[in-house]
């Protein structure tokens, strides 16, 4: 309501400027610093000073005599030096909200592919990627809450290095056979991905410590590549078999994708073959002759010596597959995969996965029109290097809408290590926080995290309602312990470090996840407490009329308080206007604040007025809504009791 209210404003002072002045003005509606001074700000006048060469305030003045009636607004005032307040109609404003006047989503018609998680498929996932993953989740989960068509790729590295790398240990440290492989995949009593978590730690260290074995990664990766040989056959069961684990693990995140490409088949399907020739014949990738170089495909401009897009050896670097990769979701390419059903989530959703078998299905996935790739900041090069090639094949308009959606490291509190066991040294204890390392087996695998978490929410869950049914109660901790992981990660801004600390992220104060769920669990109590009276719910609108919300609205802290509750999608829009989802957090903490604050200050219940009781009753089921709304954009459920 309040954001189409704030289109209209920018709509109509945008359309009289331009007839009135004879220019294209690009503003911004503001919040007014104070709110006696109205509900919204126009600085239009400020800007047109410069261009026009008169006083802002006589500009204001102009404008706000001239512009005429918008639906939803009562009243313009010209203030201070140059800015136009705005008021709005309260009655009209809280009859609308009434009334379920719904939102002008923003949607564009066009088709926008966010890719995110991209774990590879050699072991455990682990806490970095529960960041990617949830920034990727809760940014699609903003663009859908805005009527955007959103296509959800899970990109899976197959046949990269670290794949090599567990493949390589098994067959060069454990000896052991594809059949063995098979049986250990197949063994209850063994937690596959786990299993590779020490072994890649292992096989990490081996060619650290004997440098005679690096031969053993190139053959991987040329056997990996030719999908041949009793190596190429070990790397396939271990990347499908982790995908099935990392699957798994998001789903318990509430994190689900419409299509896994896979390398195998950029590399069977000739995708980096075509891109090869491309990139050749627009001259975007040179052959090296001299220097280190030598005998290797350099991509120029980004740096002294260029980037390396082909080795010397022949194979292709990671980011050659990854333009071939970009160049289709683009639909420049020429070529598509086959696809088969992969799996169906519990919620009905589907899930298809990339082969190159010419019998499978044809589909609908790539042909975007904007690419996110939710990618961490340590890989910005060689995003760069990937926009670089789209420039070079002059693909300029791809290359503008490809966005690395970047974001830094998770690391843990020294707290957060004692408590999960992880040995620090003195120096690491007096650190904000310390640094992980999948490579060398330091880390905290993302399912061992959740469990904790919820273990530690089961304890708080257990000394408060020991009277429910144990699997309910465990039902609850769940649900605590996701959101209370996920507001985590997303309450800090992209470019922030996050120390992840427990006893933070699972308070109940402050700005957390629990205490968004809290303010929502409250809200349902005050209705559900109303039918255990055995009173019911009031017919809202046959009770509020337009009058009677103005009346109510009259209070200076009701308006503000429905003003806060009432601007849940205009906080999603700015926030995709930032790319942050960080903001988004933060309105659901402020919404939180809002209704705890009306929750302490008045008895809805007791109220015997009977126009206010109603009201009131209607602005805590209005406050209910807006908090699951706003924590389901979160990807945050709301438990049936704190």
């Amino acid at each position: 309501m309040f954001h189409t209210i704030e289109k209209r404003v920018h709509g109509a002072f945008h359309a009289h400027i331009q007839v009135r002045y004879g220019v294209d003005l690009a503003f911004a509606i503001e919040q007014p610093r104070q709110s006696d001074f109205g509900e919204m700000a126009v600085p239009a006048a400020f800007q047109l000073a410069k261009q026009l060469r008169q006083a802002p305030k006589k500009i204001a003045s102009e404008l706000a005599s001239e512009i005429g009636p918008i639906e939803g607004v009562a009243a313009y005032e010209a203030a201070g030096n140059g800015y136009i307040n705005i008021r709005l109609d309260r009655g009209a404003y809280g009859a609308g909200l009434l009334g379920g006047e719904s939102e002008e989503a923003a949607a564009s018609g066009e088709k926008i592919i966010v890719e995110h998680t991209n774990i590879n498929p050699n072991k455990a996932a682990h806490i970095g990627h529960l960041r990617n993953a949830t920034l990727g989740d809760t940014f699609v989960r903003m663009l859908r809450a805005r009527g955007q068509r959103v296509e959800v790729q899970n990109y899976i590295d197959n046949t990269g290095v670290q794949v090599a790398d567990v493949a390589a240990g098994f067959h060069y440290l454990e000896r052991k056979s594809a059949a063995e492989v098979k049986a250990l995949i197949a063994d209850p009593a063994v937690r596959f991905d786990y299993y590779c978590w020490d072994l890649y730690a292992r096989m990490s260290a081996y060619y650290h410590d004997h440098p005679e074995s690096a031969p053993w990664r190139s053959a991987t990766l040329h056997a990996i590549e030719a999908g041949e040989g009793d190596i190429a056959e070990l790397a396939h069961l271990v990347a499908d078999a982790i995908v099935e684990k990392h699957l798994a693990t998001m789903l318990r995140l509430g994190v689900e994708y419409d299509v896994l490409p896979r390398e195998s088949e950029i590399l069977h399907l000739q995708f980096w073959a075509s891109a090869f020739e491309l990139l050749k014949d627009r001259k975007a990738i040179y052959f090296e002759t001299e220097g280190k170089n030598k005998g290797c495909w350099v991509m120029p401009g980004l740096s002294e010596e260029g980037k390396v897009i082909v080795r010397s050896d022949g194979t292709v670097t990671y980011v050659g597959k990854d333009i071939a990769y970009q160049l289709w979701k683009f639909g420049l390419l020429g070529k598509d995969f086959f696809y088969r059903r992969f799996k169906t989530y519990p919620d009905g959703g589907e899930l298809w996965v990339t082969t190159d078998d010419p019998s499978a299905e044809r589909g609908q996935f790539g042909h975007g029109s904007r690419v996110y790739n939710v990618i961490d900041a340590r890989q910005s090069y060689l995003q760069d290097v990937v926009v670089a090639g789209l420039r070079g094949l002059g693909y300029e308009e791809q290359a503008d809408r490809s966005v690395h959606f970047s974001y830094e490291m998770v690391a843990l509190s020294p707290r957060c290590c004692a408590e999960l066991g992880i040995a620090l040294s003195e120096e690491d204890r007096q650190r904000p926080y310390v640094e992980v390392s999948g490579r060398k087996g330091l880390g905290v695998k993302a399912d061992d995290l959740m469990d904790t978490l919820i273990a530690k929410a089961q304890e708080e869950v257990d000394s408060r309602h020991a009277e429910s049914a144990p699997e309910e109660r465990r039902r609850v901790a769940t649900q605590i312990a996701i959101g209370a992981l996920r507001y985590f990660l997303l309450k800090f801004t992209r470019n922030s470090v996050i120390a992840f600390d427990f006893q933070e992220a699972l308070s109940f104060e402050g700005d957390t996840g629990p205490y968004l769920q809290y303010a929502a669990v409250r809200a349902r109590n005050i209705l559900r407490k109303l039918e255990e009276r055995g009173e019911r719910l009031p017919d809202f609108a046959a009770e509020l009329s337009r009058e009677a919300m103005a009346r109510q609205l009259q209070s200076e802290d009701f308006w503000q308080v429905l003003l806060a509750a009432s601007k849940a999608d205009s906080a999603v829009e700015r926030a995709l206007t930032a790319g942050e989802p960080a903001h988004v957090a933060r309105y659901a903490f402020q919404l939180a604040q809002a209704f705890s604050n009306f929750y302490h200050q008045y008895s809805v219940i007791h109220e015997e007025n009977r126009e206010k009781k109603v009201f009131l009753l209607w602005m805590t089921d209005f406050f209910r809504r807006q908090l699951e709304r706003t924590a389901a954009v979160l990807g945050i459920g709301i438990p049936e009791y704190m």
